[in-house]
């Protein structure tokens, strides 16, 4: 889908697409920040996307379309459809490679059989030659034998430079993996790489200890609106960086959206779980708790804590919120 997009803004029809997807947003009350206008492209190229079903759910919701909402989307969705045709892409190439590789080793198989076959006939011959025609034999049986040495040089130059691309090709799809599973500000996890890693410990874990943290920096949009996006940029950095010290791996760091990160520890307790001293909301998962409740459950002790003087951290299910030391 988003090459369809590439070559469409690209094209004659650039201009009734841009206008669509522009309407749209005054539709929706959206402002055209560059964000918001290549999401929207997404949607106008194609009404029945996944992004586009999104959207429209959010709005039957009542929802409003705010800045963090279209960054949620937007690591959601659009890393997904360029990791699809990056993966496309790159899949057409591997298989054109795997072809060659193929073709390679049958043409092999045909000089060999072909030499077999020389060599059959030589000794074939051999009882019947008469000593004046042997020479004209080993020459022939010479000639044979350099020209399948010479193919087999031919044809193992070609297999190691498809070897050498298949590989180039897969260092690349897991580069196109990575970029599109990190978020492009803070180089945390991305939102579909935390989802993704949720899902997993959420699904047939049911034994071993999983806690989750939501953290929101506080103030921020009055921070962002009284100095600047740029600043603001730096301080998410500088949280982020702080987030993914704490949360190497097995933890795993993710920015989840505009100023809200998520932290997922496996195997820890709330109890154990280290915090930063912003608000947080914590909730262990309980026994075949789902990805959804867990994730609502840290997201109301986090409103706990804003709510109750922020610079707290609240664990889902406590009576009091305690002030984070750390």
């Amino acid at each position: 889908m988003s090459n369809d997009i590439e070559v469409s803004v690209r094209s004659p029809s650039a201009y009734a697409l841009a206008g669509e997807a522009l309407r749209l947003m005054q539709e929706h009350g959206v402002w055209p920040t560059p964000l918001n206008y290549e999401l929207w492209l997404y949607v106008a190229g194609d009404p029945e996307c996944a992004l586009a079903q999104e959207i429209s759910r959010l709005i039957d919701a009542g929802e409003k379309i705010t800045e963090d909402v279209s960054e949620s989307l937007a690591s959601k969705f659009i890393p997904r459809m360029k990791l699809n045709d990056e993966v496309r892409d790159a899949g057409l190439k591997l298989t054109r490679e795997l072809a060659s590789i193929t073709e390679i080793i049958s043409e092999a198989q045909k000089t060999q059989k072909t030499y077999s076959l020389t060599l059959e006939s030589a000794r074939d011959s051999m009882g019947a030659v008469e000593a004046g025609a042997i020479e004209g034999l080993v020459r022939t049986l010479t000639e044979a034998t350099n020209m399948v040495l010479t193919q087999h040089s031919l044809l193992e130059g070609r297999l190691t430079d498809s070897s050498r691309e298949v590989n180039r090709l897969r260092k690349h799809l897991d580069q196109v993996r990575m970029e599109a599973m990190t978020d492009a500000l803070t180089n945390l996890a991305n939102r579909k790489s935390f989802d993704e890693a949720l899902d997993g410990h959420c699904d047939g874990n049911a034994d071993k200890a999983l806690t989750l943290a939501v953290i929101d920096i506080d103030h921020f949009k009055r921070f962002n609106d009284t100095w600047g996006h740029q600043t603001g940029d730096q301080v998410l950095r500088y949280v982020a960086s702080v987030l993914a010290r704490i949360g190497r791996t097995p933890r795993l760091a993710a920015r989840y959206g505009g100023e809200e990160f998520g932290l997922l520890f496996p195997g820890e307790s709330a109890a154990a779980v280290e915090r930063v001293t912003i608000s947080a909301g914590v909730a262990q998962r309980e026994y075949g708790e789902d990805a959804f409740d867990l994730v609502d459950r840290a997201d109301k002790a986090l409103y706990e804590s804003k709510n109750n003087g922020r610079n707290k951290v609240t664990v889902a299910g406590a009576i009091q919120s305690a002030t984070n030391a750390a």
